[in-house]
């Protein structure tokens, strides 16, 4: 165990993280080995060409041909992943003592994200097969700009339409910790509507806390096991690195960051769409536009990720940089570093996950590298808070 957390872990629960780290470890590489399996499979046995003449057969147009597509690999994607989702819920994460979904919850969490999908993706799969069907080179312009006005829409309305759907969110009451977050957010100018309070617990014991949302629909979100587990000052401080994300500007920027990687998309998309090499290369006969997007994602695939590594190094770093906001701002680094233990400590966190491994796929740096930088000497409270 590491030294900096002595007092923190004991032995036991420290052995308990590391087998649970190895437990999600095994289950997620046998899901891949599953995945990749059934994928070559049913690629290699024409199962895309199979699929592409049943939903010809019926007749329809372009658009709803392509929505059917979709649609079909969905379910059977969805079908595949059930009895992961269902290990992963019921045996791992109750053996580890997180689970508190029943499994009417658990089933309506499924058929509520099937509705959300449904509602928010046939608009914009349908939009963008009749751009790339109708729009000829400028298609893919104005792709991009329908799928950035959408994404930004679905980010305004999500805090109050969508997220609701899933959880109760409930204003922070009146008390000791309302009366410190709104004497802190007053210290650093940080306007805010409401801060809710999340009932995570009715689907696990790990806490957290998110921002969401811009305008005056941005929201700050605490796990009521986070406020539960966390003193007064170890919330605030928590809060201040959410409000620090904010002061730095980190949600926009990653907003700038993902329309761009968008439009370059659709951009290298439009060359791909019609390529009947790559058609035949899944051995469908007639090349269209679903086809086309659904086999370009699956070659962009090894790009994406690559590009992730890049995306997974600027969140790094701004998670460190509002850990430095909260800390300038607060005076009060070893209450962020407590509440960092005590949330590593409650989710069971990997404490020493190798370095080649954290920056292929963190986005979050691991718990000792944001210690040692919280306990950097503090600077100017003045010039972070206005920063």
């Amino acid at each position: 165990m590491p030294s900096q957390l002595s007092g923190v872990y004991d032995d036991k629960e420290y052995s308990r993280s590391q087998e649970y780290t190895r437990a999600y470890t095994r289950f997620g590489l046998f899901q891949i080995v599953f995945d990749s399996t059934v994928l070559l499979l049913f690629w290699f046995s024409g199962g895309f060409g199979w699929l592409d003449l049943l939903v010809r057969g019926y007749g329809f147009g372009s658009i709803e041909t392509g929505l059917l597509y979709f649609g079909a690999l969905t379910v059977a994607g969805g079908m595949l992943s059930l009895p992961f989702d269902l290990y992963g819920t019921f045996v791992i994460e109750e053996r580890f003592g997180f689970n508190r979904t029943t499994f009417r919850l658990f089933v309506l969490d499924r058929l509520k994200g099937m509705l959300l999908g449904a509602i928010l993706g046939i608009p914009l799969l349908s939009a963008i097969l009749w751009f790339f069907g109708a729009a000829g080179g400028s298609a893919w312009l104005y792709c991009w700009l329908f799928s950035t006005v959408f994404l930004l829409i679905v980010q305004f309305i999500a805090p109050t339409w969508i997220m609701p759907w899933f959880n109760k969110f409930t204003p922070l009451p009146d008390g000791e910790l309302k009366a410190a977050i709104s004497k802190y957010a007053e210290s650093v100018r940080f306007a805010f509507k409401d801060v809710f309070v999340m009932d995570a617990s009715k689907r696990s014991s790990k806490a957290n806390a998110f921002f969401t949302g811009f305008g005056r629909n941005k929201r700050i979100a605490l796990f009521d096991t986070l406020v539960q587990d966390q003193t007064v000052p170890e919330v605030v401080c928590i809060l201040a690195h959410e409000i620090g994300h904010y002061k730095k500007n980190h949600v926009p920027a990653m907003m700038i960051l993902s329309v761009a990687h968008t439009g370059f998309l659709f951009w290298l998309m439009s060359h791909f769409l019609n390529n009947r090499k790559l058609t035949e290369a899944f051995f469908v006969d007639e090349p269209s536009i679903y086809t086309g997007l659904l086999f370009f994602g699956m070659l962009y695939e090894p790009v994406s990720f690559l590009l992730s590594i890049a995306t997974n190094v600027l969140s790094r770093r701004n998670e460190l940089q509002a850990d430095r906001f909260a800390v300038d701002t607060l005076g009060e680094p070893e209450h962020m570093a407590s509440a960092l233990k005590k949330l590593h400590v409650k989710n069971l966190s990997n404490l020493t996950p190798h370095p080649f491994f954290v920056f292929l796929n963190y986005s979050h740096p691991p718990l000792l590298q944001r210690i040692k930088a919280i306990r950097v000497p503090i600077v100017s409270k003045s010039i972070n808070a206005n920063a």
